[in-house]
């Protein structure tokens, strides 16, 4: 079949590579467009744009899909199939319905739970024992369609956003491929999603990663992993000079000690532990503002007068 793919992230690029490599015709590609990334604010493509670099695809960068040159230029490309993933826009109907046969989505959850824009950091934040891809028939609702296939995996006890990402992005490949297959035999099945089920996770801002020491220790770390890398887990302290600093936190594993949430109840070669509202948190690895990472035993060698015994 005649496959247009659109997507940005990098969890839809084995999936591009699969199809590319697959004994369907990959026909055009459309992402998002270059933008400044990392501290020098460099200009650069998508992912998805870089995976094409050694090829001679034909990608489109329109800042809005919806716009109508943007919609010509998918429908010129008479595509039996649209696939998207991670993408990053809502398509509209006239997008929906250029495809012949359909427009499909995989999503980085088993909806209807976690629909949204981040349901990875989401299920490890909600300690959801296992988690999958989707792969679903598109409608203009936000992961709403019906599903066409499901592939489940069991979430880890150690499990980062980073880890659960790379491995949602290898199951996703065969998951379309199997999918395209029942459609080209005429097999594919239509689910409806129960919507009485439905939970969301909206998109991730910076702030979403500050940690609340009221809630407890179990769940506080799980929140850690979750938002590693992506938006990182932080805390605040005041330092001697007034000043409010953010510390990075990448990983913590929980102790049986109590206090006041937020209350620094060791700061000495024991490491760096904090009170929760329920038990409290071995800090083990951390990061200062403009510093790089290190663990909770050489911040507090170097940096434990800075803060008063309180993060915030």
């Amino acid at each position: 079949m005649r496959i247009v793919f659109i997507g940005t992230g990098e969890i839809g690029v084995p999936t591009l590579q699969a199809l590319l490599n697959s004994e369907h015709e990959v026909v055009g590609v459309v992402t998002q467009p270059n933008k400044p990334v990392g501290r020098a604010q460099s200009i650069e493509p998508p992912p998805i744009k870089k995976a094409l670099a050694a090829t001679k695809m034909r990608v489109l960068q329109p800042a809005r899909i919806k716009e109508q040159t943007a919609i010509e230029e998918i429908c010129a490309l008479k595509p039996d199939v649209v696939v998207v993933m991670a993408y990053g826009q809502l398509l509209p109907r006239e997008v929906l319905e250029i495809p012949k046969v359909a427009c499909l989505n995989l999503h980085a959850s088993l909806l209807p739970r976690w629909r949204g824009a981040a349901p990875i950091q989401a299920a490890i934040a909600a300690g959801d024992p296992e988690t999958g891809i989707t792969v679903m028939y598109m409608d203009e609702g936000l992961d709403t369609g019906d599903i066409l296939l499901q592939r489940k995996i069991n979430i880890r006890s150690d499990e980062k956003g980073s880890t659960l990402h790379e491995r949602l992005a290898k199951i996703a490949p065969e998951g379309l491929l199997e999918s395209l297959r029942l459609l080209a035999d005429g097999n594919a099945p239509r689910t409806p999603q129960d919507n009485a089920l439905a939970t969301h996770a909206p998109k991730l801002t910076r702030e979403d990663g500050r940690i609340n020491w009221k809630q407890p220790a179990e769940g506080i770390e799980r929140r850690i992993r979750a938002f590693n890398p992506w938006p990182g887990a932080f805390a605040t302290f005041t330092d001697k000079n007034g000043r409010e600093v953010r510390l990075k936190i990448f990983a913590a594993h929980i102790v049986d000690q109590n206090g006041k949430p937020g209350e620094v109840l060791c700061a000495d070669k024991r490491g760096l532990i904090v009170a929760t509202g329920e038990r409290s948190l071995s800090l083990y690895k951390v990061q200062l503002e403009g510093k790089a990472w290190m663990t909770g035993q050489d911040f507090i060698r170097g940096h434990a007068r800075l803060f008063e015994g309180k993060l915030k």
